[in-house]
């Protein structure tokens, strides 16, 4: 069935309004965090993520899913390959956060779906209509302004854009033959006992924050895996239910929320090439946004999907 003619539910409109609140105040809960290392908080959130999600499978009888996964090369190393990325993505979130580039991380997150629209072109060789390269143009001089005139590239936002990009590709080569929990799961297990050791190494050298700054940063530490896995599942349930080009929309919640944290709650620096190079990449999303509403409401002559 074309997406434009999906039913909308209220209660998935609500699962994803969750999910990417949940996304927009990581900022807060990473800041609560920060008598810990990035690095020690990423190490955590491996673990943990690994830990919940593997009690998730177990709760929810997921095993045999979790074999065939495993027994598939290409899923598996997808899936591993994923997990890079994420870690990736996650390392230079976390440092952004706690080293005050909490506005270039929501810019890497608004620049995300005009990095995802060039791959489109590059990797998987799709054609793009004029809207679309204006769009992409725009978002170029967008970081060209922000870099000349704060006299510095954005490669925090640029990284983050990246790094995210590329993990999209990837679970888009995956497809959907894995579920949200599952595919968790496998993307967090090859560098979970990297992280466990370089998690023990930081207790052993007395460098660790995990328990020796109080029972609440234990605590928020060993939630990161809850942190992490909730909103993702919130989203995948909210996927199934609402259209996508309504996915497409509500996404750019998550970055709205953490530049007003940026901005007018931990006033970052916003010099004025900063706000016109934000005011143009706006302008791009809207262009892109506008462009992808129209591409949805054309009738597509397709044969019907049969699901098997």
């Amino acid at each position: 069935m074309p997406d434009q003619q999906q039913p909308l539910d209220s209660r998935g409109l609500l699962l994803a309004l969750a999910a990417y609140l949940l996304w927009g105040a990581f900022p807060f809960y990473f800041k609560a965090l920060s008598a810990a290392d990035p690095f020690e908080i990423v190490g955590h959130r491996l673990v943990w993520t690994f830990v919940f999600c593997g009690l998730g499978v177990v709760l929810w009888r997921e095993w045999g899913h979790l074999r065939d996964v495993v027994a598939n090369r290409k899923l598996f190393w997808g899936l591993t390959a994923a997990g890079v990325l994420v870690t990736v993505n996650w390392s230079i979130y976390v440092w952004g956060v706690l080293n005050d580039h909490i506005v270039d991380a929501a810019l890497g997150y608004f620049i995300n779906p005009l990095f995802t629209v060039t791959l489109a072109v590059f990797v998987l060789h799709e054609r793009l209509r004029p809207a679309q390269w204006i769009a992409v143009g725009v978002g170029l001089a967008a970081v060209v302004v922000i870099t000349v005139g704060y006299g510095q590239v954005p490669w925090v936002a640029l990284s983050l854009a990246v790094s995210f990009g590329l993990y999209g590709l990837v679970k888009k080569q995956v497809g959907g033959r894995v579920s949200p929990l599952v595919g968790l799961t496998v993307e967090t297990a090859l560098l979970t006992p990297l992280a466990l050791a370089f998690l023990v190494w930081l207790q052993a050298t007395g460098a660790s924050a995990f328990l020796s700054h109080g029972p609440g940063l234990t605590a928020g530490l060993a939630l990161a895996g809850a942190v992490t896995a909730i909103p993702l599942l919130l989203f995948a349930a909210a996927s199934s239910r609402i259209p996508l080009s309504m996915m497409g929309l509500i996404q750019y919640l998550t970055p709205v929320i953490q530049f007003s944290i940026g901005v007018w709650i931990n006033h970052e620096v916003m010099p004025l090439a900063r706000w016109i190079g934000f005011g143009l990449v706006w302008v791009a999303l809207v262009l892109l946004t506008v462009d992808s509403l129209r591409a949805a409401r054309r009738p597509v002559l397709v044969e019907p999907e049969v699901v098997n």
